[in-house]
């Protein structure tokens, strides 16, 4: 296929890297900051860089902000090749999937969204790898009518660049579920690192101290626009999670170490459970 990746930063750099190094897909790229698609260029991860005619394509895959990729599909849909499939990475669907599919039909175009379930602590294409996206989990969120053909292709893309456990599902579900695997544990980390003693954790730390903090240095700008756009099911989830740790603090403040017992051995159970199933799913 001719690709063009729109959006050189962790997730679309990665991409281009995943398919220069697994494919023989020819790859174009393009980022607002000339100097990025210059170092995609001396990586190989691009063949080309956009030369802004988006005739013959066959996908595109539009790697940016969610309001940005709203706002770059509206501004350049009339300008896109009919036979071109357009997808996004976004970690956002349901109502955002659904104007994007909007501005694709208005435009005779057709629209699937994608969610790569990968990512580092720090983005930016100086921080994109060919392998991100290896043994990841990788969403696609089709709509009912959607083309049958365009599902594989995304899910034969998937497969390419090495993704694991490949998930096909509604805009909705994907954001009822989002909502817990991965909105939820950014704040409930950006809330943890808040404490006064911050500073002097130096010695004190190890692995779950790491690896409740390492997504704090999320970029503020993204995730607070993919939290506003999936309100609801976030809230729903942050309401659940603040009822279960005031059972602890109740706990902690009565002296109820038979209260905290039953509430570490509940928790066990569910997360043994979790595991078990896990196990007999297939990849």
């Amino acid at each position: 296929m001719k690709i063009l990746v729109v959006g050189l930063g962790l997730i679309g750099g990665s991409l281009c890297k995943a398919l220069k190094k697994y494919t023989y897909h020819t790859v174009a790229g393009c980022d607002i900051n000339r100097d990025i698609e210059n170092a995609a260029l001396r990586d190989v991860a691009l063949d080309e860089v956009f030369d802004g005619n988006y005739e013959g394509y066959d996908l595109i895959v539009i790697s940016l902000f969610p309001e940005g990729t709203e706002r770059f599909f509206a501004e350049n849909a009339s300008k896109i090749g009919k036979n071109t499939l357009i997808t996004d990475v976004c970690g956002i669907k349901g109502d955002f999937s659904q104007r994007m599919k909007k501005i694709a039909e208005r435009n005779g175009l057709r629209y699937v969204g994608i969610h790569p379930m990968a990512g580092k602590e720090f983005g930016g294409y100086y921080n994109s790898t060919a392998d991100l996206f290896v043994k990841a989990n990788f969403i696609i969120a089709p709509f009912v009518d959607s083309q049958q053909s365009d599902i594989d292709l995304l899910n034969g893309l998937a497969k390419e660049v090495g993704a694991g456990k490949i998930v096909i599902t509604s805009p909705e579900n994907h954001d009822k579920m989002i909502a817990y695997t991965s909105q939820l544990a950014h704040i409930v980390s950006s809330a943890y690192v808040k404490s006064p003693e911050l500073g002097l954790e130096c010695g004190f730390s190890g692995g779950s101290f790491q690896d409740m903090t390492r997504i704090a240095t999320m970029n503020e700008k993204m995730w607070t626009d993919l939290f506003m756009q999936n309100r609801e099911h976030l809230q729903y989830e942050l309401d659940t999670l603040i009822d279960n740790l005031k059972k602890y603090s109740e706990a902690l403040k009565n002296g109820d170490a038979d209260g905290m017992r039953a509430l570490i051995a509940e928790g066990r159970e569910l997360k043994e459970e979790n595991l078990r199933h896990r196990v007999g799913q297939p990849n």
